[in-house]
């Protein structure tokens, strides 16, 4: 016959028991890190390993080059941006080709249109050299990490911006918007798409995170209504664009009209 008082007593010390090794358990699970160690491996000309480090890192070297010096397109002329006082050849492809490529992708997300492209002239940091386009022509064009934010501007701020561009003297690629500039120096006859600029009318403007923070003192995009980050860099576009084509087109279209001076 089973002793109930005697099995109780035993119940209770395997339970005592048991719980006192969960606990332990759970107590030497929990471990903090008290130090961190680190020590500087010298790579160079003169390391006696330099040869093994490079053994090690081929591989991967190769893959990167071989990714990189892919063909892409063909380029039939040079496109430099230090030729051309108010357009460049190069200025007007990259603002041509990002209101392209990234106003698909605005009007599925938004269901809106991209109006107007404005790029930096310094932002463009290469020339698009005349023969084999690869992905490499994309990186040493835009080698940084700028992606594109399209910004809402009132027409108030277009008209900045054309008067910033002719007091600036700088060929800033620009897509969707055309000007003149008249004898006076002065800005006149601002279309969007063709059509007269309205001061009171909201327009999308896709320009790169930089400039939509105010950089190169393009101060009137901070008046911006609102931004979309569309998460698609520069560089990016560059590339898809090269994928697409196997020439690449020169712009002839004039977008800064100027008028002759009067004094000869």
């Amino acid at each position: 016959m089973v002793n109930v008082k005697k099995y109780n007593l035993v119940l209770k010390y395997f339970v005592l028991i048991l719980t006192l090794l969960v606990s332990g358990i759970n107590c030497s699970a929990q471990f903090s890190v008290t130090q961190i160690e680190g020590k500087q491996i010298n790579v160079n000309e003169k390391a006696n390993s330099l040869a093994e480090y490079n053994v090690y890192i081929a591989p991967y070297r190769n893959r990167i080059n071989d990714d990189l010096d892919n063909v892409l397109a063909i380029c039939p002329e040079t496109l430099d941006k230090s030729k051309g006082k108010w357009q460049t050849t190069i200025g007007d492809l990259l603002a041509d080709i990002t209101l392209l490529k990234a106003n698909p992708v605005f009007k599925k997300r938004e269901n809106l249109d991209i109006d107007i492209c404005i790029l930096n002239h310094g932002g463009i940091r290469s020339i698009l050299p005349v023969g084999n386009v690869t992905t490499r022509t994309a990186f040493e064009i835009m080698p940084f990490e700028n992606t594109t934010i399209v910004v809402a501007l009132k027409g108030e701020q277009i008209a900045e911006f054309a008067t910033y561009f002719v007091a600036g003297k700088k060929p800033h690629p620009i897509a969707g918007i055309t000007f003149t500039i008249d004898n006076q120096n002065k800005v006149k006859d601002i279309k969007v798409n063709n059509s007269p600029l309205d001061l009171g009318k909201t327009y999308h403007v896709i320009t790169s995170d930089y400039l939509s923070n105010g950089g190169d003192n393009m101060e009137f995009f901070k008046k911006g209504l609102k931004l979309y980050d569309l998460n698609y860099k520069l560089r990016n576009i560059l590339i898809d664009y090269f994928k697409d084509v196997d020439i690449i087109p020169v712009s002839k279209i004039v977008k800064v009209t100027t008028e002759e001076s009067a004094e000869k």
